[in-house]
Formats: C-alpha cells, sequence, structure tokens
C-alpha cells in the first residue's frame, strides 16, 4: 500500500479558497478516471490548513496515478492555481510498514 499525502499551507486569509481548489483538483481526478481521495481540514495544532491523501494498492498504481495527472492540461493548471494560494506546500509518499519487508537502522 503506498499512501501519497499533500500539505497546503495557505496564505494569510485564503485558506477557503484552497479548499475550493483542492476540492475542483479531486474533481478533475474524478473525471481522469482516478480516485478522489480524501480531504482533511485542519482542526487544531499547527499543521496544514487543507491535507489530501490518497492511497494506491501498488507502486505501479502510484506511477501510474501520476502519469495520468502530468498528461493532464487541466490537473497541471489546477496545480498552478493551488500553489498561488500557498506560502508552504508538502508532498509525502510512505508505505505500509509492514509491506516490503522495510526496516529502518540507526547508527
Amino acid at each position: 500500500m503506498i499512501v501519497e499525502a499533500t500539505n497546503y499551507f495557505a496564505k494569510e486569509g485564503l485558506a477557503d479558497a484552497v479548499l475550493k481548489q483542492r476540492r475542483q483538483a479531486s474533481d478533475i481526478r474524478h473525471r481522469l478516471g482516478l480516485a478522489p481521495g480524501l480531504i482533511l481540514l485542519k482542526l487544531e495544532g499547527d499543521g496544514p490548513d487543507v491535507r489530501w491523501e490518497c492511497r494506491f494498492a501498488s507502486r505501479e498504481a502510484y506511477e501510474a496515478d501520476r502519469a495520468a495527472r502530468a498528461a493532464s492540461p487541466d490537473f497541471e493548471e489546477a496545480r498552478r492555481a493551488m500553489h498561488r494560494l500557498l506560502v508552504k506546500f508538502e508532498r509525502h509518499v510512505s508505505m505500509e510498514a509492514d509491506a516490503g519487508g522495510h526496516t529502518f537502522q540507526s547508527g
């Protein structure tokens, strides 16, 4: 299982616009035949104003999703529009801890 999470830190006063833009991007994903993902709003703490997450069955499924987004002019414009609303953007791609036998070593 691969999880992509994107964190959106809005410019002052633009959190609602960031949410609206994320919803538009999710609608574009749906039109492309991609899973819309899950949109989360900050409830408390210092985290992002808006967070988006999507799960993929495999690395191959994730890469196919990325390729579909990159090939879509509509999605690329939605991405550019989003970045105009932000002070900070983060993308994190993770995998299930028990998948693939990966372990961390210190030292």
